[in-house]
Order: structure tokens, then sequence, then C-alpha cells
């Protein structure tokens, strides 16, 4: 099913097609934010198939969504403007505060689109994976999977500092922290590529995410040799985590 992803500091919140939460400074709110220049109830997002919808409660203050990924894209949230559409695929929601802007960060589906070579009206083929190149999410499953696109007999998993210190060079990562690392091997794992074991807890879901995401993303070729060429230049050997590391 169709979920949109909310990331919250301490956790995530997914979203079925018509499930909504509201969010404001309330403890009744599903998400609190905690600043007094918040209204009570600030504002609720809906989950609507392939995108989502944000109102703006508040009587005064304007929110902004961004597009992290995109150019310096941005929509405006007019005060008491009622469910309006996302089109982002990735987007921040932004509160205005006296110091800081409170935000959040939400992750819809992919993109649904017509193919050309099927005629209006018949339903579309649906990707069994879908990922957007262009998302800073790929960016880490692309390192992740370095080891093993460079060597196909490699066991080596990168660590979540060492995907940090490796995509640092690139301007979309200089503010790349191991808890968003963390977040988009997550995300990918629960979402994008759907490999889970519920059995595993701890250091051991990590390892075993980790390895899950690359022996997918590799049997099936969704991440090729030619998308080495996202990452930086490469770093001396010393980067390559060696097999007893």
């Amino acid at each position: 099913m169709l979920s949109v992803v909310i990331q919250l500091p301490d956790r995530l919140i997914e979203l079925a097609p018509g499930d909504e939460v509201a969010f404001g400074r309330s403890q009744r709110a599903d998400i609190v934010l905690d600043n007094p220049a918040i209204s009570r109830i600030a504002g609720r997002i809906r989950a609507v198939a392939a995108y989502w919808t944000v109102s703006n409660l508040s009587s005064r203050a304007t929110y902004v969504v961004e597009n992290p990924e995109g150019g310096g894209e941005f929509l405006k949230v007019a005060p008491r403007r009622l469910d309006m559409p996302v089109p982002f695929e990735i987007a921040r929601l932004v509160l205005p505060t006296a110091g800081v802007p409170v935000s959040f960060t939400v992750f819809a589906p992919e993109h649904a689109y017509q193919p050309e070579d099927e005629p209006s009206g018949k339903a579309a083929t649906k990707s069994a994976f879908s990922l957007n190149e262009s998302a800073k999410y790929f960016l880490v499953l692309v390192a992740l999977c370095e080891p093993r696109l460079r060597d196909g007999a490699s066991v080596v998993l990168p660590t979540v500092p060492q995907i940090v210190e490796r995509l640092h060079p690139l301007e979309s990562c200089r503010d790349l922290t191991r808890a968003a690392v963390n977040f988009h091997i997550d995300y990918l794992a629960r979402t994008k590529l759907r490999v889970r074991d519920p059995e595993a807890d701890g250091d051991a879901k990590a390892d075993w995410q980790r390895a899950a995401l690359v022996a997918t993303a590799v049997r099936f070729n969704l991440v090729r040799d030619e998308h080495l060429a996202m990452l930086p230049s490469r770093r001396p050997a010393t980067w390559m985590p060696s097999p007893t590391a």
C-alpha cells in the first residue's frame, strides 16, 4: 500500500491514503511542536494516494514547504489555506518561530506517470522498486553498494560513519549526519526495497538491513556501475574498510 512517511527526531509516522495527523504545540496534537510561536493546532497533513496535502490552521503565520532535493524550490502555505497539495516526493515543512524555524520532513510515494506505450485508461505497470535517483537516499544506497560493485566478491559493508565521510565532499551532503544516514537506510529498508527481518533488533538489525539492501540493489540492478559516477572522486584506499574492520 502506498504510504506517506513523516520523519520526526524520535520516530516515524506512516500514513495510508485517507489517514491524517494534526501538528501543533498542544499535547493533543499527533505531532507536538513545543514552541510558543506555533499555534496549539497549527495544521494538518493528509495522505492522498501518491501525494499529500497540508492545511495551515493558523490565522497569521505562513508556512513554507521546501524541496530539499531540488534547486531551491518551495511553496508558501498561506494562513487558513486548507488541503494544499504538495508535489514534492521529499519535502520539508517549515514553521516560522522567533528563533530557529521548526521543521520536519515528509516522504511521499514515488510520483506516478502514464507510460507512453500504454493506452490511456489502462492500468499502468507498476515498478517493483520505486527509487528516485536524484534523492539523497539513493546516494546513500550507492555508497553502501560501492564495495560490492567494485569487487563482486567483496563482503565489506560500509559503516554509517564511513558513508557520511564518503558523501561529505558533495555539496548536497555537506550537512549529512549519522542520524540522517541511519534514517535513509531504514527508509530504504522499510519503504523502498522492503527488506525486513522481524527477528533482528539492535546492532544485528542494522547489519542485516545494510547487507539486505546491498544484496537486493545489486541483484536487481537497481544500483549499477554507472551510478558510481554520482559519488565523489575516490579517496585513498584507506577509506575502504578492511574485511577485519
